[in-house]
């Protein structure tokens, strides 16, 4: 199996970071707008109230703009230079060529949790566009991980400014990541680390109570029991087994576990835990998640990684329900009641005030296909259920997608915005159009081998797990 431990470039995978390196530098804070004019089109770049926003309009535009919203930067990361515009450079290179214009704003700070600042930047960038280009007839609103809930809130906030919504790899119910990072950290300090002075939320020393996590998971990879209570951990937080985006989903109980382990140290310990959380507390005015209340015995017998769990615990039920009364036991964690409302007023509320396309791997253990169910009961609630159709693509890792299978998620959405009718959504029909894009647009994108894999077509039928922790 090939090697796919980036270390701090597989966390930046694990959270939906967008390398914009096809792009152009983006203006200064504070510059005055740039405009550059070729042949081809027309290049735009500057900043709004702080925020770099990048602008492209083709020269023959087809009167369509994609607004494109990026995923999570963990804080304090070292960023390159650039506005992206979509998930590959690729797509963005065809949708130019095909007439598309492209917009994006790169969000007040960059990094962190961004959400609300987003909201906010994406509208003004819309507004500009409509003042220095022309208003769109057809404006999509796109986004990956975190952005593809941006993306899909946008819309609800704004209906008229949205004809069509596209996420890819998404999270919709924020505080749900982030309480399945805390059931997490909870397993693994409280059966791996007890009586170590590790914080959760509100770390007092953020670094600290990481460094002592991935200490007693490293501890706990030693022998078999440890094993068995970091498959626990996964399966409290529906974590898949399968993190190499180029191999096939593992049928070995090792190899899965391990892989499953990737997930939980560079997803749930390194990017949303401690370290993590101390951007998102100052953003919400304390500490949004919780586990006041949750029924651990509950949530591991629905749990879709229940298995994997009993089988690494080798069929010793009474060490398992031990750890699990354990569970029950230890001192649970609140949250400030206004910081958890802070949070889930940012989180989609499935109204579908256009179409909306998703897609997602059927292995992401960093936005958990869990989302997509969570989100289609919202539209069943909230929105209209032939507003949505949600595709799926079999493979591990978080976003890895090819540019070829954003380009024919993109053009099945516009199919139903122009026509108000989806066309064929089927695996078959969606995999015949993306074996009909040349080599260079079929590389599957995965942040820890940057040339990506060339990798076969695999829209596919899939049924998510129920999300195990919804905030409402």
């Amino acid at each position: 199996m090939r090697s796919m431990r980036g270390r701090w470039t597989a966390l930046c995978t694990l959270l939906g970071l967008v390398l914009a390196t096809a792009a152009p530098a983006a203006a200064a804070p504070g510059a005055a707008t740039a405009a550059v004019a070729t042949e081809d089109g027309r290049s735009y770049t500057g900043t709004i109230d702080g925020a770099d926003f990048r602008v492209e309009v083709p020269a023959q535009w087809n009167g369509t703009l994609v607004l494109f919203s990026h995923g999570y930067y963990p804080p304090g990361m070292q960023m390159p230079p650039g506005v992206a515009l979509s998930t590959h450079s690729r797509t963005e290179q065809w949708l130019l060529e095909h007439g598309y214009a492209l917009a994006a704003s790169d969000f007040t700070g960059r990094t962190g949790f961004v959400v609300e600042d987003a909201l906010q930047d994406q509208v003004a960038v819309l507004d500009w566009f409509d003042e220095h280009v022309g208003t769109p007839e057809t404006t999509v609103s796109s986004g990956m991980s975190m952005g593809g809930g941006i993306a899909a809130k946008l819309s609800e906030l704004r209906p008229r400014r949205f004809d069509g919504v596209l996420t890819v790899c998404a999270e919709y119910d924020f505080n749900a990541s982030w309480n399945t990072a805390l059931d997490i950290a909870y397993v693994i300090r409280t059966l791996l680390a007890p009586g170590q002075d590790i914080d959760l939320v509100e770390a007092r020393d953020p670094a600290r109570s990481t460094e002592l996590l991935l200490a007693a998971i490293d501890e706990a990879t030693t022998t078999e029991l440890g094993r068995a209570r970091l498959a626990l951990a996964g399966a409290i937080g529906n974590v898949p087994g399968w993190y190499s985006t180029p191999d096939p989903e593992p049928t070995d109980l090792g190899a899965r576990l391990r892989q499953q382990l990737d997930w939980i140290r560079y997803a749930y310990v390194m990017g949303l835990g401690p370290a993590g959380r101390g951007d998102l507390e100052a953003r919400a005015g304390g500490n949004p998640s919780w586990n006041t209340g949750v029924n651990y015995r509950r949530l591991f017998a629905h749990s879709a990684r229940r298995d994997l769990a009993v089988q690494a615990y080798g069929g010793d039920r009474r060490q398992l329900a031990a750890d699990l009364r354990s569970l029950a036991a230890a001192p649970r964690i609140s949250a400030d009641p206004q910081a958890r409302r802070a949070i889930d007023e940012l989180s989609v509320r499935g109204t579908t005030p256009a179409p909306v396309l998703t897609v997602h791997n059927t292995g992401d253990g960093g936005a958990l296909p869990d989302q997509q169910g969570w989100y289609a009961r919202q539209v069943r609630r909230n929105g209209d259920r032939g507003d949505l159709r949600q595709l799926w693509v079999q493979r591990g890792n978080h976003c890895a997608f090819s540019a070829a299978d954003e380009i024919v998620a993109l053009r099945t959405l516009l199919q139903r915005v122009q026509t108000g009718r989806w066309g064929p959504t089927s695996p078959s029909h969606l995999n015949a159009a993306v074996s009909r894009f040349d080599d260079r647009y079929e590389r599957v994108l995965d942040f820890a081998y940057q040339p990506g894999w060339a990798l076969p077509p695999a829209f596919t039928e899939f049924r998510p797990p129920r999300s195990l922790r919804p905030s409402f």
